[in-house]
């Protein structure tokens, strides 16, 4: 296909896939011509991966290179995967050091981490950041959080391994690790309403019940609805 195709397979304007083609991001298409290049279903998966993390995953341009040569020469060893694909990826930790309170809290659980990991970097300027910002975040508060995220860390892992080669496990690290964080923070919204709802549906009627009613009439169960006359402007006749 041509530029205009591909630009039109994958809604990205051709300006921006010819800047894709400058900065190395999407590979040359095969020359037909001095003006003319001929691109495969390669480029077009190229483009959507691209895009996929600029515009959805938040990744800049610079953290895309490093992405992409990590996706194109893995590591032989599947643990590296993951030490490759967070080095590969924007960390909020910059030159934050490690705090006293992380490294032991990893000591605490047995979690063997490196520790130069960026992610205990940033994990311990998240801390800091959340606590200046007012959050009470208790020492045993975090180490709760910490065990729930083993969980979702073993699925990660899990989908690594299941991978049919090392290209495809460095691709499910990498880019997993990007498009889903999202699907992760929305999950937990939607397990904080359940789980809020599931703790307070039995108690009394609070000043707060019409603003459920009103926020999740679908979703409640039936031995949670409120019966109503089908003509609201209309009053129910009791026999006397």
């Amino acid at each position: 296909m041509r530029i205009s195709e591909l630009a039109a397979e994958t809604g990205v304007p051709v300006h921006t896939l010819k800047y894709y083609l400058r900065e190395g991001l999407l590979m040359p298409g095969e020359a037909r011509s001095q003006t003319r290049a001929e691109y495969g279903p390669e480029h077009l998966e190229r483009v959507r991966l691209v895009r996929a993390l600029v515009e959805h995953g938040g990744v800049g341009i610079a953290a895309v290179h490093s992405i992409l040569e990590a996706l194109t020469a893995p590591p032989p060893s599947r643990h590296d995967f993951l030490g490759v694909a967070h080095c590969a990826l924007p960390s909020s930790g910059g030159g934050t050091a490690v705090s006293q309170e992380v490294a032991e809290l990893v000591e605490d659980l047995g979690w063997r981490v490196g520790p130069a990991a960026p992610a205990l970097r940033a994990l311990s300027a998240a801390v800091t950041a959340a606590r200046d910002a007012g959050v009470r975040l208790e020492r045993s508060t975090l180490r709760r959080y910490a065990e729930a995220m083993r969980e979702v860390a073993a699925v990660d892992v899990d989908v690594a391994v299941g991978a049919h080669s090392p290209a495809a496990a460095m691709h499910a690290v990498v880019v997993g690790t990007v498009m889903l964080d999202p699907v992760l923070v929305a999950l937990r919204r939607v397990a904080q309403e359940s789980e809020s709802w599931e703790r307070n549906s039995t108690a009394s009627p609070g000043p707060d019940a019409a603003w459920r009613a009103r926020a999740d009439p679908v979703r409640r169960s039936p031995r949670h609805a409120v019966a109503r006359h089908p003509n609201p402007t209309v009053e129910e006749v009791r026999p006397g």
